[in-house]
């Protein structure tokens, strides 16, 4: 956001259950209820917007943008969690959190290890180097660890959005995430990593395939949060992209 301030505003949401965002009243953290989050936060500002979502936030984008296009100018999409059942040992360790009382128990044992610990395995598995997160990166994240340790919902929030996220995964019909993505019709970018330990980069290929007016950046030694471990090179992309879907809009027909 930082490398698009100068022409573009940015908000970044907390979901509902994340972050400082309170727990959704009905219990539902389903990709359908993020979706629903995100497009009313969206019509109480200006819209259209660009829409940019990574991981479960790209699959929500792109389910926000399919069910409400009138929402969505642009959609930039980095690492999305698109369905894609090929082996991935992250993933499937995630998913291992999900089976009845001993996923939740073990997962609840490992969310009490020290913060410090937890944000240095994150960054592990999210970043190609570790490293190269900045301090103060690395001390937000140490905050935000402890913060989530004083509500009660942090659990519950993790393991039912996965649940909602397998559950897309699996899902057939005219609502499946690819094929809603055939159908977003937006400029739409794709930004994927060869690093990535969560989504695999072979599914850049299809995604270039089914969204229909897109274009695909592939980065090399980069992690799952591109734009968090390489924010100006994301930012580079970005930018002439928006601008770009900008100046169309306003250019006479």
């Amino acid at each position: 956001m930082g490398g698009l301030a100068e022409g573009h505003h940015g908000e970044a949401p907390d979901l509902p259950g994340f972050g400082l965002s309170p727990p959704p009243d009905d219990g539902d953290y389903s990709v359908d209820a993020h979706a629903a989050a995100a497009a009313a936060l969206i019509r109480a500002g200006d819209h259209p917007v660009h829409l940019v979502g990574n991981s479960l936030g790209g699959s929500v984008a792109v389910r926000l943008a399919a069910d409400h296009p009138e929402l969505v100018r642009t959609l930039t999409l980095i690492s999305p969690a698109l369905p894609d059942l090929r082996p991935r040992l992250v993933p499937y360790q995630m998913v291992g959190a999900l089976v009845p009382v001993l996923g939740p128990a073990v997962y609840t044992r490992i969310q009490s290890r020290p913060a410090e610990v937890r944000v240095q395995d994150m960054l592990d598995a999210t970043y190609f180097d570790p490293a190269s997160a900045p301090a103060q990166r690395v001390m937000e994240a140490l905050e935000a660890e402890r913060e989530r340790d004083n509500h009660g919902h942090a659990v519950e929030s993790v393991l039912e959005s996965l649940r909602g996220l397998v559950a897309e995964y699996l899902r057939r019909g005219p609502r499946a995430l690819w094929r809603q993505a055939a159908g977003v019709d937006v400029p739409t970018l794709l930004v994927y990593a060869t690093a990535d330990r969560f989504i695999d980069p072979r599914v850049a290929r299809r995604a270039a395939r089914v969204f229909p007016r897109n274009r695909l950046v592939l980065m090399k030694e980069t992690g799952h949060v591109a734009m968090m471990e390489r924010p100006e090179a994301v930012a580079r992309e970005v930018r002439p992209f928006l601008t770009g879907a900008d100046a169309s809009r306003t250019r006479p027909a």
